[in-house]
């Protein structure tokens, strides 16, 4: 597979938001529920590089077929070193690779920008998600019952921790 992992730029965020609508509405990975608009999607892609972090995209045959970022995990000077991360694909891309390629992007880039922990926080129903950052070292650190509503039921969320470390 010729797979492109890069940068995103304005010209991706029409696909971007396609897999995140797809995301919010079918599935409990993201516990939005109205779709965003591209003003919107817009305004986070802005925000996300004026403070400095990534948007990337994996990109096969010209076409975006998936996307990663990480944030800074709460908004305290204390959680400086400690970033959330989220990783997104279309319906046809899973299973193949992507998401490892994009997740081994993130956490390259987060030990080149001299981050010390990684986080997930997964829905405890998405085993492939928490299967997924097991291989790649991420370790269960919490679980938190009926946090979310979504689709007329309580969500437990799981979060799983990356200490990062130079290789």
């Amino acid at each position: 597979m010729d797979l492109i992992i890069r940068n995103a730029a304005p010209k991706d965020l029409p696909a971007i938001l396609e897999i995140v609508n797809q995301a919010i509405l079918e599935t409990t990975a993201i516990y939005d529920y109205e779709i965003r608009t591209l003003e919107e999607q817009t305004g986070w892609f802005n925000k996300m590089i004026e403070d400095g972090m990534p948007v990337i995209v994996a990109e096969f045959e010209k076409e975006v077929i998936g996307y990663g970022s990480y944030n800074i995990f709460r908004p305290k000077i204390g959680y400086k070193f400690s970033v959330e991360h989220s990783i997104y694909l279309n319906d046809k891309s899973r299973g193949i690779g992507v998401g490892g390629r994009l997740l081994g992007s993130l956490i390259q880039r987060a030990k080149e920008s001299g981050l010390h922990t990684m986080i997930a926080g997964i829905d405890a129903t998405n085993r492939g998600s928490i299967k997924f950052h097991e291989k790649y070292g991420f370790v269960e650190k919490g679980y938190l019952r009926e946090v979310g509503y979504k689709f007329d039921q309580w969500l437990d969320l799981v979060f799983m921790q990356l200490i990062l470390k130079e290789d």
